[in-house]
């Protein structure tokens, strides 16, 4: 009786064995679309894809119409690109915390003129959000830096994961589209040269491949003399690796025709570092 008992309420394992295989078919299709995704960057410098998105993030009508009136980059997008970047700067307002120093409070319209510099920035990558930095505190002008001891406009900390700007620099940067300096794109280029150094996501590796391939470009003297002598890039460009890509990264979106005019092979590792052409 114990024996038939115990047999009228026997489980069906054939539920658990379904999820159990159907796991390990979709862990081989994970691989195989890795594999075929690796040979399409090697070939094309690209991801396969970078924008989906089942549920898209809305911006409040406020934000919405003040980034339409205020981004230039936003302006010359498709609808449908306009889509995907309201989602992710909104994304991106909700990811990072917002820190004021000094008299001087954030204010929305803030909010999204430093996000937007960041989502142009990573519109052509996948996977844009990173961990290098959680936190941008701002100031209203320049800062003391008690670690430098000097006074500074800009800072990326990836200690602290730390963006930190002056408010009245940052804004001459946004507002002036053509004297390449630029410090949302400078700060931020810094953060996402950390990112490709320890993430191992298809954007992140071809963002590290192209800033590799660029900074050997510089080791060359000669081509270090030609870029002196061409006064196109300021002095500061020469300073290190760091700050020469993140320069013309400043170039590549504030004179995009110029840079592709005097340092074609630049500006191209640059389109393909960001999969994105803004000629």
């Amino acid at each position: 009786m114990l024996h038939k008992l115990c047999w009228s309420y026997k489980v069906d394992m054939r539920p658990l064995f379904l999820i159990k295989y159907t796991a390990v078919f979709l862990s081989f299709v994970g691989v195989g679309i890795n594999i075929i995704e690796s040979f399409y960057v090697y070939f094309f410098n690209k991801p396969v894809f970078v924008h989906f998105y089942p549920i898209k993030k809305k911006l409040p009508k406020n934000k919405k119409v003040f980034l339409a009136e205020s981004v230039a980059f936003y302006q010359k997008l498709t609808k449908k690109q306009k889509v995907y970047f309201e989602h992710r700067l909104a994304k991106f307002i909700r990811k990072y915390d917002f820190i004021e120093r000094g008299n001087f409070e954030i204010t929305p319209e803030m909010k999204v003129l430093i996000a937007a510099s960041y989502i142009k920035l990573t519109f052509g990558m996948r996977k844009y959000l990173t961990s290098t930095f959680d936190k941008i505190i701002i100031y209203p002008t320049s800062f003391y830096s008690p670690i430098t001891k000097l006074y500074h406009k800009g800072e990326f900390n990836p200690g602290l994961k730390t963006i930190v700007f002056s408010w009245e620099d940052f804004l001459l940067g946004d507002i002036v589209l053509n004297d390449n300096v630029n410090l949302g794109i400078h700060e931020f280029s810094h953060a996402l040269t950390f990112h490709g150094r320890k993430s191992k996501d298809v954007s992140a590796r071809i963002y590290h491949r192209l800033f590799e391939e660029i900074t050997s470009f510089m080791d060359n003297s000669t081509n270090t003399e030609t870029i002196r002598a061409s006064g196109y890039f300021r002095d500061y460009a020469l300073t290190n690796k760091l700050e020469f890509v993140a320069v013309i990264m400043e170039h590549f979106f504030e004179t995009p025709e110029d840079l592709q005019q005097q340092f074609p092979q630049l500006y191209q590792k640059i389109q393909l570092m960001l999969n994105y052409s803004v000629v």
